[in-house]
């Protein structure tokens, strides 16, 4: 299988698919908009957030470019879209750390990134059993306990780009070594 991205107008991902799929019913592609779960504090109060883990990007799986040539056009004409990547003129399948990245999020999380279960050595360095963040440690590049949220970096065609994923701590080194026992 090969995976393409088409950039398209951010915060209307799935606005963007629904209306592909009602407009041209033909195109029967699987088409993936990854996203993420976040507690947002406001006032007080945790409220829970969907955001997309890339904004602006749906992903299309396809056996081949025919595939995704034989219907340019149909996304071209859908409302919201930009572009296809890395050009209209050059669609090229990701690849490489791209293609690793998008399906690490395609197929690990689901349909939503939720929360990783962490717990910090004694380094007070974070530690991921389960969930999203699994695999993306090299990339962490913050971590905020009291939010209980990691900033992570991630490189998408050469742009990079930082998002937070959430967390929750299931204990320390300690607690995992007890266990062990």
């Amino acid at each position: 299988m090969n995976y393409y991205a088409i950039q398209v107008k951010t915060r209307c991902e799935n606005k963007f698919i629904k209306l592909l799929k009602n407009l041209h019913p033909e195109i029967t592609l699987p088409l993936y908009f990854p996203q993420r779960r976040l507690d947002i504090r406001k006032q007080g109060k945790l409220k829970p957030s969907l955001s997309g883990v890339f904004p602006g990007y749906v992903f299309i799986e396809a056996e081949s470019d025919d595939e995704i040539i034989n219907y340019q056009w149909e996304f071209r004409r859908t409302e919201g879209f930009y572009r296809f990547l890395k050009s209209n003129q050059d669609i090229t399948a990701l690849n490489g750390q791209d293609l690793e990245l998008v399906l690490h999020f395609i197929n690990n999380t689901g349909a939503v990134a939720g929360s990783s279960k962490v717990y910090f050595d004694e380094n007070s360095r974070i530690v991921v059993v389960e969930g999203p963040l699994t695999g993306l440690e090299g990339r962490i590049i913050k971590v905020d306990k009291r939010k209980r949220r990691a900033k992570v970096s991630l490189d998408l065609y050469n742009d990079s780009f930082s998002i937070d994923l959430a967390f929750e701590v299931i204990g320390s080194l300690e607690f995992e070594k007890q266990r062990a026992r």
